[in-house]
């Protein structure tokens, strides 16, 4: 059988995006051999990735942790926490995309051994989240309430969600600024310290949680008592716990950038003032990549709050009951994007453009292997796993209807889990070769067009599917991103860019 040239690429293609996928290959041609991740590559990249995984998922495990306390609350509050937190994210995502340039930039001078580059940039990080908080964070907090009015929910469902976004945006600056410092030492190739900071950062998290939510009534059922006095804030209490917890996440590698070894070593001092050509370097190529995160979120927050959600509040608690094992099982994925983002910088620094695609071809294998896995877990234990956001005290019809739809949601994040992996490991293989525009341009055509627009179609057409119809469009624009996302990195027009030539 004779195929053409356009046929025959094709096929190399996907044998290139299949090798990287599982690993191996049964007759890997020259080129081919080059390409696939040797033991040293997955050693390399796990030293990265591990560190970084746990920091990577340090805020979404904050979040896990009290949901489950605002569980024991009841159910509605769990939704208004998911609804006020996504429409936060949606606010605060712009700039934690930006900042994820730093990664980039830091990375490719440390291949290229240009150290004393490298505090300009750590110093414009902590610049555009200062801006970002006064210009951007404060405003919106101002405007959450008529945004949740506006959404067509109850009155107290309203303020629930309104006075949890003001606290979490007036905070939001400790997040911003905490990603920015944390890319400093991603691009370093150092996450140990911040993950030594996410872990203290969560501890302080769930002390402040169990002392803000509960106040001095404690978890009795867990034999934790309360501070005599002390009172019992509920949601806002899980919002002020949030916040504190970021502080403490931002400040230890802070200090550490502050400190006299590192200014020895770097100049870190001596470069506070602001450095213009470096803000605007990482704005110039971290905007591209502050909109496809702040629109992906968009997406997903009239997806959840709009057109899943506008099915009752038992459709968006089992959402959110759902979302938040999702959340932990996509993490560590973000957590090896990152590191991928890191070794691909480094390597392109060190014009070694075949380490560079091992690089993420094994941060890819180890992304698909975790999960995979969970794919299995929620298949397995699909109506057990929503028990765990259901204080036993709730109406038994009404935890039985969120288990119901829960299970639902569990087996279509099963479907995507393999392919989400493959889209999150390539974007962020193709942000550390600074290659954001049309990766953040096609993330918006497709997102809007499936996970709005598809959502908007399963609801109109097949209402009687309810908030599996939604669900069944993001399980769609999951696996086309990932597809569109290895196609995109494989073809390979990110080793024409030139960062440092510029």
């Amino acid at each position: 059988m004779h195929c053409s040239n356009g046929e025959a690429s094709d096929q190399y293609l996907i044998q290139r995006v299949l090798s990287a996928i599982v690993g191996v290959h049964a007759r890997p041609s020259p080129t081919l051999r080059v390409m696939i991740p040797k033991a040293d590559d997955i050693r390399e990249v796990w030293q990265q990735a591990w560190p970084t995984v746990l920091a990577m998922a340090s805020y979404t495990c904050m979040q896990f942790v009290d949901s489950l306390m605002v569980s024991v609350v009841g159910p509605t509050e769990v939704a208004a926490q998911g609804n006020a937190g996504i429409w936060t994210w949606v606010v605060i995502a712009f700039a934690f995309g930006v900042t994820t340039l730093i990664n980039t930039l830091i990375a490719q001078r440390v291949g290229a051994q240009k150290f004393t580059e490298i505090a300009s940039y750590a110093w414009a990080g902590l610049y555009i989240a200062l801006a970002y908080w006064l210009l951007v964070l404060l405003p919106c907090a101002l405007l959450a309430g008529p945004l949740f009015e506006s959404m067509g929910h109850d009155e107290q469902f309203v303020e629930m969600e309104r006075s949890y976004a003001q606290i979490l945006l007036v905070g939001g600056v400790f997040v911003v600024a905490g990603k920015a410092i944390s890319n400093v030492f991603f691009g370093l190739q150092r996450p140990k310290v911040v993950t030594l900071s996410a872990i203290a950062g969560n501890v302080t998290n769930i002390i402040a949680a169990v002392i803000l939510i509960f106040g001095e009534a404690g978890l009795p059922n867990l034999g934790i008592s309360g501070i005599p006095g002390t009172h019992a804030y509920g949601l806002n209490g899980a919002a002020i716990a949030l916040v504190i917890g970021t502080m403490v996440e931002l400040f230890i590698p802070l200090a550490v950038f502050l400190s006299p070894a590192w200014n020895r070593e770097l100049g870190v001092w001596r470069a506070w003032r602001p450095n213009r050509r470096a803000i605007l370097e990482v704005v110039r190529l971290g905007w591209p990549a502050g909109l496809q995160f702040a629109n992906e979120l968009v997406c997903w927050a009239l997806f959840m709050t709009v057109l899943a959600g506008g099915f009752g509040a038992d459709h968006m608690a089992a959402g959110w009951i759902t979302q938040r094992f999702v959340h932990m099982s996509f993490m560590p994925a973000i957590g090896l994007s990152t590191a991928a983002t890191s070794l691909v910088g480094k390597h392109i620094g060190e014009r070694n453009i075949n380490r560079a695609m091992r690089s993420a071809h094994a941060a890819l294998s180890i992304a698909v292997l975790w999960m995979g896995l969970c794919a299995a877990i929620f298949v397995i234990f699909r109506a057990d796993l929503p028990r765990v956001f259901l204080s036993h005290d709730a109406p038994f019809e009404q935890s039985t209807h969120i288990i119901e739809i829960a299970s639902g949601i569990f087996l279509c994040a099963a479907v995507f889990q393999v392919l989400d992996a493959v889209g999150i490991i390539y974007s962020g293989a193709l942000r550390g070769a600074g290659d954001t525009l049309v990766p953040g341009l096609l993330t918006i055509l497709l997102s809007w067009g499936i996970i709005v627009g598809g959502g908007v179609f399963m609801v109109q057409s097949f209402p009687e599917l309810e908030s599996i119809g939604p669900w069944l469009a993001a399980t769609v624009y999951l696996v086309i991103f990932g597809i569109v996302m290895a196609i995109r990195f494989e073809r390979g027009g990110w080793k024409r860019i030139h960062l440092l030539d510029g």
